[in-house]
């Protein structure tokens, strides 16, 4: 049993609550564990969720979500999208060879026009899929598709996953645009938020992954409070761990940023880096993320003269990753605002000392000030400039707030306690269709396939899958797995 697991009080048998193992299908439409919060949420959970004993069948479309191996029951299922976002030619145009049905149309007509389409058409192929495949699942645990096709019957009670309204996101994109025309292309490009509110008011069972982020579920979205439930998630604690024999560099300063957005606070960082390297010159901040070729962070760096002191990774490992952070005198997450910040978490169970602001849910994950983190207002680079210059200042502080963050991680914030939570919630669903479900016989994970998935015959097949829906065992999954990190994008 792994130290996380321990630290949870959980066993390794068939279900660590004493009642029959689930047949558990996690939907995601967007899965990659190294460009955001979704996928990392996916990856662990399901490996958290497979360990308990749960048979979990992962089904997403791209990035295809990474799973960790070895891990009995758990599977991969790829329901694939015309990926009209990848790399490197985003916001493509598909050959019309590439067009399989009336959704793939859908697609790219949003697209053309402006629109995210994927959390929408996702949802058509997923409802699709469950209902060819009735009688496979206990339970349909959706991760924020929140979609059209998830209203009405999938085939097993629905349990669905909210990180934070995505209103709030369009709502600081907005504040951000400086001209009208961009305006108008954030509202356009953020309409799928007004299908989201309207699915959210009618889901009869909601997880969230903080108190604040169900506040913003509420007020937002308009969801009732008594079907919301606080799950928290929290970092892989085996991976992310003290190692006195990583030498600290005098300075750095780590921080995560998948995007050059305005959420991510990442500029006021940047301006809070140039006020410290007067008093301190050997200050040097290093982000794990893609290097902003235009934008408020490229002008700030250049505005500032920051070029050789503010570096960005990808492509590293996540051992790498760990090392990173162990490496640094200070991590610190900047963000205007957080649903949960897995970035808080995961520095705090390093033992490297948190500065970090006090924007949406990072208060709760990152404690109090003074005693597990240094706490500052969001937006305010002369305030991230003093508690920068206040922790590279003071050896004993940063070594005191460093232990004091993981140990508030190892009592708070594991995947262990994140998937026992969620197991709770999905019987609590099962129950209220009647118990059914829960009746339904145990049987074994479905086999392997190399290709099309047989869920019906014929034509039927295809219409319910959608050409090319594999499922494969995540042992089978490529050992880039464990060689990449969410540095990669």
């Amino acid at each position: 049993m792994t130290a996380e697991a321990s630290q949870a009080g959980l066993s390794q048998g068939p279900s660590s609550d004493g009642l029959r193992p689930l047949r558990i299908a996690l939907l995601t439409y967007k899965g990659n564990p190294f460009c955001g919060g979704q996928g990392v949420y996916v990856r662990h959970l399901s490996r958290e969720l497979a360990r308990l004993g749960h048979q979990v069948e992962v089904i997403g479309a791209q990035p295809y979500p990474v799973l960790d191996e070895g891990y009995d029951g758990l599977s991969l299922t790829e329901l694939p999208s015309l990926d009209l976002y990848r790399q490197p030619d985003p916001f493509r145009t598909p050959g019309r060879g590439e067009y399989r049905d009336w959704i793939d149309a859908l697609e790219v007509g949003t697209m053309w026009t402006g629109g995210f389409p994927e959390p929408l058409t996702f949802s058509l192929r997923a409802r699709r899929h469950l209902r060819a495949r009735r009688g496979d699942f206990d339970v349909v645990h959706d991760n924020q598709t929140l979609g059209y096709g998830l209203l009405g019957d999938v085939g097993a009670p629905l349990v669905t996953t909210i990180h934070h309204p995505i209103t709030v996101d369009r709502r600081l994109d907005l504040d951000a645009a400086e001209s009208r025309r961009r305006r108008a292309s954030v509202r356009r490009w953020y309409a799928f938020t007004r299908m989201q509110k309207r699915v959210a008011r009618r889901l009869p069972s909601v997880l969230t992954v903080s108190g604040t982020s169900r506040d913003e579920i509420i007020g937002h979205l308009g969801v009732r409070q008594d079907r919301i439930h606080v799950v928290h998630i929290g970092a892989d604690t085996d991976l992310f761990s003290p190692d006195p024999s990583v030498p600290v560099v005098p300075g750095r300063i780590v921080t995560t940023s998948s995007a050059d957005v305005p959420l991510k606070g990442l500029v006021f960082l940047v301006e809070a880096l140039a006020k410290v390297r007067v008093e301190q010159p050997g200050a040097h901040l290093v982000v794990v993320g893609t290097r902003p070729a235009k934008g408020p962070v490229a002008q700030a760096i250049e505005r500032y003269g920051l070029g050789d002191a503010v570096e960005f990774v990808k492509g590293i490992s996540d051992a790498e990753l760990v090392d990173l952070v162990r490496s640094a005198q200070i991590a610190c997450v900047p963000s205007l605002y957080e649903g949960f910040s897995l970035p808080a978490a995961e520095a705090m169970a390093t033992g490297t000392p948190l500065l970090a602001t006090t924007g949406g849910a990072i208060p709760e994950v990152a404690g109090r000030d003074g005693e597990t983190c240094l706490a500052v207002p969001p937006g305010d680079a002369q305030a991230l400039a003093a508690g920068l210059n206040r922790l590279l200042g003071d050896p004993e502080l940063r070594a005191r707030l460093g232990a004091a963050g993981r140990e508030r991680v190892l009592r708070h914030f594991t995947w262990a306690r994140a998937a026992e939570g969620t197991v709770a919630r999905y019987r609590e669903a099962m129950d209220r269709t009647g118990g059914a479900a829960a009746a339904a016989p145990v049987t074994a994970a479905p086999a392997p396939a190399a290709g099309p998935e047989p869920v019906a015959a014929g034509a039927a097949a295809e219409d319910a899958a959608g050409p090319g829906a594999v499922r494969t065992p995540a042992a089978e999954k490529p050992v880039t797995s464990h060689r990449e990190s969410r540095a990669t994008c």
